[in-house]
């Protein structure tokens, strides 16, 4: 990729962008209407063309309802595609729409409904259009927030969501490129005046920047940061496989999974915390645990193992994300937690 942050996307530059995907039997290209997702749109589409042979693709607009002018730019999105060759689907999100945490319910929803459009259109990928900015502006949201180490990683390139994979070749390019590589071609593309809203927490941090930027915190330097926390998880991930096979986790044998705690406790904390996470988001039945709670959680099982119970009494037994924890004869147990008791009216 040119090292320019303004110069337009070549044909041979979005060749290497979408080679990883070029063997994939149908995409779906999320578009919203802005000006990433439309240039991901024009630019996957001319990608498509010069193949001798190619995944199908189709785009997908998501209305959330929150805006008028969603419809409308839902439509423009769907006369460029026709322009492009491309089928197009608007999707839209029905029903209340939640009074705090919209954004995060928006994006949930988006998700899903791209997924559904993948099944349906036989698509294995969901392609989009983040950049090399939304990198950035999402590892400060997680550093504020304290995030681990995973969650510092940012957005991967590629991950599963949802029974498909969601992919984002722009991560390594910036914003400006994408606008300068429509205005080139003459592609017009709408203004969501959300992205400025700072009533939400992206926006605000996205004015910030230039002064984040003027420290030496640019962009460039964030998303590279963001790349080397990711290469630093996936190693703690290899650690973590064979610790995994050491202890002999087995989620098949008749009774109730775990460790034996004296193991367990010699090894590293983060080690040792990533392992239980695996293993409560694998017998729990309440989604993800919560890096915070697993922190607790791992804290009081550091004291029960130091200071063991008599007999065979538990000495820890926990709830957490749906998974009972408990210690108990030297062994630490993870396994499904009963229902929660309905209570009375």
């Amino acid at each position: 990729m040119p090292d320019d942050d303004k110069s337009p996307i070549s044909a041979r530059d979005a060749k290497m962008l979408f080679a990883d995907w070029k063997s994939a039997p149908a995409i779906v290209l999320a578009v919203s209407g802005g000006p990433d997702s439309i240039a991901l749109m024009w630019l996957a589409a001319r990608w498509r063309r010069a193949l001798a042979r190619g995944p199908r693709l189709v785009a997908v607009t998501v209305d959330h309802g929150l805006r008028a002018e969603a419809a409308r730019e839902a439509l423009q999105v769907k006369r460029l595609a026709r322009t492009l060759d491309l089928p197009h689907r608007t999707l839209r999100w029905t029903g209340a729409k939640p009074k705090t945490g919209l954004p995060a319910a928006a994006r949930s929803v988006r998700y899903r409904l791209l997924a559904q459009a993948a099944q349906a259109s036989g698509a294995t990928h969901i392609l989009t259009a983040h950049t090399r900015d939304d990198q950035a502006e999402t590892l400060l949201m997680r550093m504020l927030r304290g995030s681990g180490i995973a969650g510092l990683a940012a957005m991967a390139r590629q991950s599963e969501r949802d029974g498909v994979l969601l992919a984002r070749p722009f991560l390594q390019v910036s914003k400006a490129q994408l606008v300068a590589t429509l205005k080139k071609a003459k592609v017009s593309f709408a203004d969501d005046p959300t992205n400025r809203d700072t009533n939400f927490t992206r926006p605000r941090i996205r004015s910030i920047m230039p002064v984040l930027a003027a420290e030496g915190g640019d962009v460039r330097n964030l998303a590279r940061l963001a790349s080397r926390l990711a290469r630093a998880n996936a190693a703690v991930e290899v650690l973590v496989d064979g610790a995994e096979r050491y202890l002999a986790l087995k989620g098949s044998q008749p009774s109730p999974p775990g460790f034996d705690a004296n193991a367990f406790a010699a090894m590293p904390e983060e080690i040792r915390l990533r392992l239980l996470k695996r293993a409560i988001d694998r017998f729990g039945h309440e989604g993800p645990a919560e890096l915070g709670k697993i922190e607790t959680l791992l804290a009081a099982l550091d004291g029960a193992v130091a200071e063991p119970a008599a007999g065979r009494r538990p000495a820890l037994k926990q709830t957490l994300a749906g998974a009972l924890v408990s210690l108990i004869d030297g062994r630490i147990r993870i396994e499904p937690a009963p229902p929660r008791r309905r209570r009375a009216d």
